[in-house]
């Protein structure tokens, strides 16, 4: 029987963590909002994200959002001439206090791509703004053919502050970010593709199906080796070739002394399937 852990963080965010299988969901849970992201939501979701990293038998994690969008950025509502209060609304502080209030925002995305696990976002509706920016912060992206983006931050004079101009260029390429930041259109979800932004787009009733699948896949794989292959992919960004080389024999010493190696070159001589247990 599955030993699964359903860890409400609080209603704003859902976090459900399956040991047995390895893969942790957490489902953004402001459907009324369209999942965006108030102050209380942030928090949660930083809380369920420091959770499933210092998990040990959670190999691999899911971002989802419920209802019918991903996330539609920053809650609007605690911005200028909303009723809520949150840190992206002007104060007394002026705006030293308001760079302060993107301390948590930017605790989220650097949790979601320096976390050793890979972490693939499922993409269930309209990723805008601070969504579309949490998207690009995953490693994969699986998404229903409804699903849009859009870096909407021009159309309320914002800048992009949940890291878009330094994901954009990295996952759409540098002409395709430009296009994006400056018009604020609709990236939809056929030249997503063509784009490699999106890894697959399948039907909304395949798609976490889909999901699974390869989370089940990437679950079942070494988990040491992987867990490395994500930090050098982050790293090699900001290397050169040479150095990159360098590190990447250190890196593969590593997996070479391992016993998920011994395990997996075992496997492959007795033809069967390997079970890595991340030693």
């Amino acid at each position: 029987m599955s030993e699964a852990i359903d860890a409400s963080i609080n209603t704003s965010v859902i976090l459900d963590a399956d040991r047995d299988t390895g893969i942790a969901t957490i489902t953004l849970n402001r459907p009324d909002r369209l999942n965006s992201l108030s102050h209380d939501l942030l928090q949660s979701l930083s809380t369920a994200i420091s959770d499933v990293a210092i998990d040990e038998s959670i190999r691999v994690v899911i971002i989802t959002g419920s209802g019918r969008a991903f996330c539609a950025g920053a809650d609007t509502d605690e911005m200028t001439g909303g009723s809520g209060d949150g840190p992206h609304k002007s104060g007394p502080g002026g705006a030293e206090a308001l760079r302060r209030g993107f301390e948590l925002a930017h605790k989220v995305i650097l949790g979601i791509y320096e976390m050793e696990k890979p972490v693939i976002a499922v993409i269930n509706g309209t990723a805008v703004g601070a969504g579309f920016d949490l998207a690009c912060a995953c490693d994969i992206r699986i998404a229903s053919d409804t699903a849009r983006f859009m870096a909407a931050y021009i159309h309320v004079g914002l800048f992009p502050g949940y890291g878009g101009t330094w994901l954009y260029p990295r996952v759409l390429g540098p002409a395709k970010a430009a296009e994006l930041m400056y018009t604020g259109n609709f990236l939809e979800i056929d030249e997503a593709k063509n784009l490699g932004f999106v890894n697959d787009v399948v039907s909304s009733e395949e798609l976490f199906a889909t999901a699974n699948k390869m989370a089940r896949q990437i679950a079942n794989g070494p988990p040491i080796a992987i867990k490395l292959a994500k930090m050098m992919m982050r790293r090699g960004m900001n290397m050169d070739l040479e150095s990159s080389l360098e590190m990447s024999a250190a890196v593969e010493a590593i997996t070479l002394s391992s016993e998920d190696h011994v395990e997996g070159m075992a496997a492959l001589r007795q033809k069967r399937r390997p079970e890595f247990k991340g030693n």
